[in-house]
């Protein structure tokens, strides 16, 4: 009942962006240890991603991502490094994701209530669930492909 409920409030949420919000911008952070990576499942979404989200007014995108991943998975991030900056078009709205790696990272597991689920996967073994942009990312960072003057299409 919970999860419909989360379901219901985001897309009523996302609609609203839609119209007083159709920018963003926000980040997602991969972090890599020992051949795997740490994911995410929100409560109110299927899939598997990065952990991330939205930066706040007069925050530069680093701080967004070392806030959002404390927030949520308990993270202390060490060096970051960009991926690269990709933008989405999706439900008509234009988000700008600035992909962050952190290989040198603490974390406690510690979790707010819009995350269900954090789990470590082998790069081998991701989930059958994952979603489309993070397995692109996935791809791109196992390739060592970078997008073309570092922006792309998410």
């Amino acid at each position: 009942m919970k999860r419909l409920f989360l379901k219901t409030l985001y897309f009523v949420f996302i609609r609203i962006l839609r119209i007083f919000k159709p920018i963003s911008i926000g980040v997602r952070i991969m972090l890599v240890r020992d051949d795997q990576v740490l994911l995410v499942r929100h409560s109110y979404m299927d899939e598997w991603f990065f952990p991330g989200g939205g930066a706040k007014k007069h925050e530069a995108l680093d701080e967004t991502a070392r806030r959002e991943a404390l927030e949520e998975v308990g993270a202390r991030l060490g060096n970051l490094e960009l991926l690269g900056i990709y933008t989405n078009f999706f439900e008509l709205r234009t988000d700008h994701i600035a992909v962050f790696i952190c290989r040198d990272f603490t974390y406690t597991g510690a979790k707010d209530w819009e995350i269900e689920s954090i789990e470590l996967f082998p790069f081998n073994a991701l989930p059958e669930n994952i979603a489309p942009g993070i397995a692109r990312r996935i791809k791109d960072y196992l390739n060592g492909t970078q997008p073309k003057d570092g922006f792309g299409n998410w």
